[in-house]
């Protein structure tokens, strides 16, 4: 019996693009294990490069909130779309979006024990929520950027309301120079990771387990190239750091001309002002990113639920 299911491969195909049979076979030699299926493919060269889908598999919001010099992220998520177009979850998520903002850590944990402005705590409205709403309903997660000189600049890509939305992106730029330069800049910085992924500010910022399974599928593709050994490493290391470079935000290409480095866009910006610009943090709130839902088989259900 398949160790996976039609969805698996449906799945495996979205995030990689390899053919049908491909997917199938990397399945059955991973016995379903869908992220070890992933590198098997990448290093037999049948995929470019894990794809970073748009598709999420949670609903709810992200919420952002900016004041002074300081700005947060929020995810809320609900079971579904229907809830988070909901007038009293959006309510919510705005107001304890709020609440996150004068909090000094970004721990979900410290937010859910924090006074709601109506009364009780955060939890306590949340679980009110639940009971009324009739589905379940979590916070996830917070992020808080800020600046001593300089402007926090939010943006929300598809905005459901204001400040609203499933992808939530916030801009910490570090100057002495005006609104009238930083907003515009701040927002095409936004718009630019929105679209983007970066997986960090710079290579530094990057996950040592990431690049370390980069490294892993680089070392198996060199190896098949049969290559002598010191060309291999040479392969290895250059895999390494296109990786890196294609993956921190600051060396990225700006995806609105393909051609400028983040890097560049922010000195050019700080040249033209009169005075230094630094990109100094960043916060990309994907909603229900790295959640996966179980998809369920209603026709499925319905007919054991007859059976039994």
């Amino acid at each position: 019996m398949a160790s996976y299911t039609a969805a698996d491969v449906k799945n495996l195909r979205e995030r990689t693009g390899a053919g049908m049979m491909d997917c199938k076979k990397a399945l059955a030699e991973s016995d379903g294990d869908v992220e070890a299926a992933v590198d098997a493919l990448r290093a037999r060269g049948l995929a470019a490069a894990q794809k970073k889908s748009s598709r999420t598999a949670a609903e709810g919001l992200v919420g952002l909130a900016v004041e002074g010099l300081r700005g947060v992220a929020v995810e809320v998520n609900s079971e579904t779309d229907f809830v988070a177009k909901n007038e009293q979850f959006q309510d919510f998520v705005r107001k304890v979006t709020q609440v996150a903002l004068a909090q000094e850590a970004d721990e979900v944990e410290s937010l859910r024990s924090a006074p709601y402005p109506e009364g009780g705590t955060v939890g306590d409205k949340l679980t009110d929520n639940v009971a009324t709403i009739g589905e379940n309903q979590q916070l996830r997660r917070m992020k808080t950027v800020h600046v001593a000189q300089g402007m926090v600049v939010p943006y929300v890509h598809n905005a459901q309301a204001a400040n609203l939305g499933k992808i939530g992106v916030l801009v910490a730029l570090e100057s002495e120079a005006g609104a009238e330069v930083l907003e515009p800049l701040g927002k095409q910085l936004a718009m630019h990771i929105a679209a983007a992924f970066p997986m960090a500010l710079d290579a530094d910022g990057l996950d040592a387990d990431v690049l370390e399974r980069e490294r892993s599928i680089a070392r198996e593709k060199a190896a098949e190239s049969g290559k002598p050994e010191n060309v291999q490493e040479k392969m290895v290391d250059g895999a390494v750091k296109k990786f890196a470079k294609e993956n921190a935000l600051l060396s990225q290409l700006l995806v609105m001309d393909n051609k400028t480095p983040i890097a560049d866009v922010v000195a050019q910006a700080g040249k033209q002002a009169g005075k230094p610009i630094q990109l100094v943090d960043y916060v990309r709130f994907q909603l229900g990113e790295g959640i996966e839902k179980e998809e369920t088989d209603f026709a499925a259900e319905v007919a054991a639920a007859i059976k039994g």
